[in-house]
């Protein structure tokens, strides 16, 4: 799985660079905005978490207690959600599970029922699951705040 990963890292995170207005100085992705809003929308793997723009929001096994654990390597397939202020609830969204975590250089994380959020850069469209399951460690969030482990 690993080595799929790393296979579609660089093109894809072109790709993704190009689509989402680039990374802030820390290497996470630009939120959009002071801050952005998050939703919950249907898709295969039942009511997911996603952006403003629909694309879908993933957390990491391997981050605990709020706290990001996801190096420089792993933001280049996986930019954080952040902006300047922690993201407000959109459709479906339960906003007593918003937190933020600060990164370096001020940018929030935004956080959702404990998970800091992440995208996918093989996910090239609104609506795409590609990164759920991935290495076993990443998944798409649900409303409730827990991993969506179906579709894995």
């Amino acid at each position: 799985m690993r080595a799929r990963t790393a296979l579609i890292a660089i093109p894809l995170a072109l790709a993704l660079a190009a689509c989402s207005g680039g990374k802030d100085t820390d290497g996470t992705a630009k939120g959009a905005g002071k801050s952005e809003a998050i939703a919950v929308e249907d898709s295969g793997l039942g009511s997911i978490l996603v952006d403003g723009e629909g694309r879908t929001l993933y957390a990491f096994t391997e981050d605990k207690d709020g706290a990001s654990n996801c190096d420089a390597k792993c933001i280049a397939v996986w930019p954080a959600l952040t902006g300047d202020a922690r993201a407000t609830a959109g459709k479906g969204v339960r906003a007593s599970l918003i937190r933020e975590a600060r990164k370096s250089g001020g940018a929030v994380q935004t956080t959702y029922g404990g998970w800091p959020l992440y995208y996918y850069v093989g996910d090239a469209a609104p609506g795409d699951v590609n990164g759920q399951g991935l290495d076993g460690q990443w998944f798409a969030v649900g409303a409730d705040g827990k991993l969506v482990r179906n579709g894995a």
